[in-house]
């Protein structure tokens, strides 16, 4: 069994690479063992094809170096947090028994993001539940809970409970994002598709901009930002930045 130190729940293929991809980078590179589970292929999107976003996925995750990337399928929009869904879920947190999870935002602009914020801390704790039985490769799992449920931030500010430095990753970070070419600013992309609010030149300065305004708040260059429900603590006060 390959167990993660981190796994990583966002909805869409490149929420992971928008919005925590310098912490998945500094994290591998501590030695840490990260995967992504993407929830749903992304296949509503106005340009590309899943398909597409599965090359681009696949692509994304050799840039960040992860031990693995899977998809549940589950459908791009309409899933909700439903027990049929969260079993899914707890499958996959059971199978990887992760100590850090990450997922989206729980509330955005695109309601897919809040929607799954809620089904994963959801299936987050029933993971955790030894009288939910659950199997993979017709083999009884154990019960798992992780120790954090970390969202990062996207569309929306939220204020951040937790900001951590990414500045030595910063650029792997962008060429993770456009391993995207169907989604992100690209001049060579199909013509006969759409620009979206998401293809506009203008939408990486925004992620750009969003890192360095959480960077200067710990006085570095770039920063992620996160939100937990749960009240983080320190071991010391000189842990604090």
């Amino acid at each position: 069994m390959l167990k993660l130190d981190i796994l990583v729940l966002p909805v869409h293929p490149d929420d992971a690479e928008l919005g925590c991809a310098g912490v998945i980078l500094k994290h591998v590179a501590l030695g840490h063992k990260v995967g992504i589970i993407d929830i749903t292929r992304g296949e509503l999107g106005t340009r590309g094809t899943a398909e597409i976003r599965d090359q681009e996925a696949a692509k994304a995750a050799e840039i960040l170096g992860i031990a693995v990337r899977e998809n549940l399928e589950l459908p791009d929009g309409f899933f909700t947090n439903t027990q049929e869904y969260q079993l899914k879920v707890i499958e996959a947190i059971r199978k990887y028994q992760p100590e850090i999870i990450i997922t989206n935002a729980y509330h955005d602009r695109h309601p897919d993001h809040g929607r799954a914020n809620e089904l994963v801390e959801t299936a987050s704790f029933l993971a955790g539940l030894r009288r939910i039985e659950t199997s993979h490769n017709g083999k009884p799992q154990e019960a798992w809970r992780p120790k954090q449920v970390l969202h990062f931030i996207q569309d929306r500010y939220i204020q951040p409970d937790i900001v951590i430095d990414v500045t030595p990753y910063w650029d792997k970070k962008v060429e993770s994002i456009y391993a995207y070419a169907s989604q992100f600013h690209n001049p060579e992309w199909n013509e006969d598709e759409p620009q979206t609010y998401i293809s506009s030149p203008e939408f990486l300065q925004i992620i750009e901009g969003r890192a360095r305004e959480l960077g200067k708040s710990i006085q570095v260059k770039y920063a992620e930002g996160f939100t937990s429900r749960k009240i983080l603590g320190v071991d010391n006060l000189f842990d604090l930045k």
